[in-house]
């Protein structure tokens, strides 16, 4: 009586074939998911920027802190926790103000980015314990391209 089935040997080397391309797939996955956070982010600061500008015209010159932007109306209120992997924040001060976008662990992204009322997007200038470095090499406050 011939019995019908796979080996051991055979159940092990498909075992070895999907472990060899989950080894390849996975850092992929992991790079790509990193990438579409950081585009997000990049988008978010221009939303914020795009906020402050409407706040200033009926703010007496003033800019405005996160939560003051969803107050408003101009900010959805899931920005005042982390949003697509990144935590955002707005610093004013007269004249002006900084919004950040850091990633909030270190598989989420691999910069952080911050905007000034010029409007232009730029990669972090410090390190954090989420980004080490926060910036590309070299680029340390250099424009987004």
């Amino acid at each position: 009586m011939k019995t019908r089935g796979f080996s051991l040997l055979e159940l092990l080397i498909v075992v070895a074939i999907i472990l060899i391309i989950a080894t390849i797939a996975v850092p992929t996955l992991l790079r790509s998911r990193q990438t579409a956070n950081e585009s997000s982010a990049v988008a978010n600061l221009r939303t914020i920027g795009n906020a402050e500008a409407t706040y200033i015209l009926s703010a007496q010159g003033n800019y405005a802190s996160l939560p003051e932007l969803v107050t408003a109306g101009l900010m959805d209120s899931r920005f005042i926790s982390s949003v697509s992997g990144y935590d955002y924040a707005v610093a004013t001060f007269p004249g002006g103000y900084t919004a950040s976008a850091s990633p909030d662990a270190p598989n989420n992204g691999r910069y952080g980015f911050y905007v000034l009322v010029d409007s232009v997007i730029r990669y972090s200038t410090a390190t954090s314990s989420t980004c080490t470095p926060c910036y590309p090499p070299g680029l340390s406050g250099e424009a987004v391209r």
